[in-house]
């Protein structure tokens, strides 16, 4: 994994060139944010393959934390489409695009990032409630 996103990122490094300023990376990382939002409301209202029935959900007084992983879930109901899939995984393609532009300006490594946040995830478990 930690080649991938690497060679990613070298990649990005490669190709960016029209927008290397940090406000064009910050500005189109919200663009891009924006878009893969815009696909997956398109994905339930143009499409219908996805269908959101969203509100409050009830949670008994003596719930613990892992019963909360039952009584919660994504409000989403139905499967995405492969038309509707590929137009999502294309907009997070570009999401992905802009978070290595930042992580390249910042002299981040995107490597270390999943590493720190796998890390955390493992030590934090059910209590992280992000």
């Amino acid at each position: 994994m930690e080649q991938l996103t690497e060679q990613f990122q070298s990649t990005v490094k490669s190709l960016l060139i029209r927008h290397q300023s940090i406000l064009d990376i910050l500005s189109k990382g919200q663009e891009s944010s924006g878009r893969v939002n815009r696909a997956v409301v398109k994905s339930v209202t143009s499409c219908g393959c996805h269908a959101i029935n969203a509100h409050k959900k009830p949670i008994p007084p003596d719930a613990s934390l892992s019963d909360l992983k039952e009584l919660l879930n994504s409000q989403l109901e139905g499967l995405i489409c492969d038309n509707c899939r590929d137009i999502v995984e294309a907009e997070l393609g570009k999401q992905l695009f802009y978070m290595a532009a930042l992580a390249n300006a910042l002299d981040i490594s995107l490597s270390d990032v999943l590493y720190h946040e796998h890390k955390k995830l493992q030590t934090l478990t059910v209590f992280n409630l992000t």
